[in-house]
């Protein structure tokens, strides 16, 4: 809880407020860190979905959009809005990175796709369906409830 400066009351503050501050914490270019090209800009913040090499050929032709795509020998990042994980299990062998962070990588990925607007961004919920998809995972809205 916080306290107003004008009142001098408590504020309350939501788990998902508390979060997004959370998260804006990371500095904004930080080595390890996925930057989006110069001339682009990227008003909903960004985070990155990882996916092994071997998917990265297949997920392109099954997405309507393709934003900036990121690639090393084993990794192919996908630059997706921030919050791009909420209520979404991104299925296994995934990796979101909050903050487009890559905290393992020895070296920046090259850029291998950039769109031709000015926006980075992947749609999420293609992204996560065609990921479903080729992993065979349920996604999780249909996913039985258990009581």
């Amino acid at each position: 809880m916080g306290v107003s400066a004008e009142s001098g009351r408590p504020q309350v503050r939501s788990m998902h407020t508390l979060v997004r501050l959370g998260r804006g914490l990371h500095p904004a270019h930080s080595p390890g860190r996925l930057t989006v090209p110069e001339g682009m800009t990227a008003p909903l913040g960004c985070d990155a979905v990882a996916v092994p090499a071997r998917l990265g050929p297949l997920l392109l032709p099954r997405l309507p959009r393709v934003g900036c795509v990121y690639a090393d020998d084993t990794h192919w990042w996908w630059i997706v809005p921030s919050d791009s994980d909420y209520a979404l299990d991104w299925p296994t062998p995934t990796r979101y990175s909050t903050g487009a962070v890559l905290p393992d990588a020895r070296r920046a990925p090259g850029l291998i796709h950039q769109p031709d607007d000015t926006v980075p961004y992947t749609p999420p919920i293609p992204l996560y369906l065609a990921l479903c998809r080729l992993t065979g995972t349920t996604p999780a809205w249909s996913r039985p409830v258990s009581a």
